[in-house]
């Protein structure tokens, strides 16, 4: 259990705030109280896929004694969310064995943590997983790193929105990411005083939305109003909007537009309104308190689960504290979306926030992939 150990770590999948809280805690918390060598795996798999590694120790992630880390976004490793992982199965798993790893922390979301379950599965890999992503869809634990500090990020784009719409009589459409997982949205439109919520996990009518827009304009006199929509919400005719980058992969992006041209249809132009898509602006930034004080006890946490070979783990929050659980558990519940009848979507309501109606159908949801 003490005996000495190579320890790798590695972040995959889009950045967030809150990595470099984590890998600064595996680092301290592997060295300064088991005595482990750390090594720091570039860019997730493509780091094992080349046999790269480098040697993490607590001072040589400071300036001068000045630790940096805890106040610094993404993530020093560098990550990466797509290329033919699958493809080079063999030489990634090679690569593990070949930098004489005994065990793997993976900081990743619910693909990211699916693909390296299966690699370490495939190529007998001690992992412990650590969840991380804004989107807060990795089932089990109650939070993943960034989605605290990306949900303030919102919450302050939402404030400062809301002064230019009020000096114009505005509508200010607000695009978030969450992909078809709409907490972000509803948890930063309820802390950021939205009227208006759209999700994908809950249908809505434009007469629904225009009659919230002209309520506060006739009955209480307010000219502007925030919608905050999740970019994963659909058309009323259960579309995605998403293109297809240079790269070619699909992205999505667009329903911001769609939104805003269809109030304006509904309400004959007497609304004006104007989008912002924040997209990576979410992911960036100074990580909050909670976030850092998450990824530290996660990072914490599962070193100890290392120093017990408790493998094939995920570290998760529940009820306030960290606990660990089977990472197939995660990977086949995950991703989760928001529950309609939930506390937070009736604390919606209850705020006279429109967040869609009962009694439509559903539209199906995105397909995922892993990354």
């Amino acid at each position: 259990m003490n005996q000495q150990k190579r320890l790798g770590i590695l972040t995959s999948g889009g950045d967030c705030p809150g990595l470099n809280a984590a890998i600064r805690a595996v680092v301290s918390h592997a060295t300064l109280t088991y005595g482990w060598e750390v090594l720091g795996i570039p860019y997730a798999t493509q780091g094992l896929l080349d046999r790269k590694a480098v040697a993490l120790t607590v001072h040589g992630l400071d300036l001068r004694g000045i630790d940096p880390l805890l106040s610094t976004g993404g993530t020093i490793l560098g990550s990466i969310n797509r290329g033919p992982t699958e493809a080079h199965a063999d030489e990634i798993i090679a690569g593990y064995h070949a930098l004489e790893l005994d065990a793997l922390i993976c900081i990743g979301g619910d693909g990211s943590l699916a693909l390296l379950s299966k690699l370490a599965k495939q190529g007998g890999w001690n992992v412990v997983g650590i969840p991380k992503t804004i989107d807060n869809d990795v089932a089990v634990t109650d939070r993943s790193i960034g989605f605290d500090t990306a949900v303030n990020t919102l919450v302050d784009a939402l404030h400062k929105l809301s002064y230019t719409a009020a000096s114009h009589d505005r509508v200010m459409v607000v695009e978030t990411m969450g992909r078809d997982a709409g907490h972000l949205a509803l948890h930063a439109g309820i802390a950021g005083g939205a009227d208006v919520i759209l999700i994908p996990e809950i249908p809505y009518t434009f007469d629904g939305v225009c009659q919230q827009i002209e309520e506060l304009r006739e009955r209480w006199g307010h000219k502007f109003a925030l919608v905050v929509v999740a970019e994963g919400a659909k058309t009323l005719s259960g579309e995605s909007r998403q293109y297809t980058d240079a790269q070619g992969e699909v992205r999505l992006r667009g329903i911001g537009d769609y939104v805003s041209d269809e109030i304006c249809r509904h309400t004959h132009n007497a609304v004006e309104a104007r989008v912002t898509v924040l997209g990576h602006v979410q992911r960036g930034g100074i990580p909050s308190a909670f976030d850092r004080v998450l990824a530290s006890v996660f990072g914490k946490t599962a070193v100890d689960l290392v120093a017990r070979e408790s493998y094939g783990r995920v570290v998760v929050w529940k009820n306030g504290r960290a606990v660990d659980v089977s990472i197939d558990e995660v990977c086949d519940r995950s991703p989760t979306c928001v529950d309609p009848q939930g506390c937070l979507v009736q604390t919606a309501r209850g705020l006279g926030i429109y967040i869609g109606e009962l009694g439509i159908p559903a539209v199906t949801p995105l397909v995922r992939t892993a990354v």
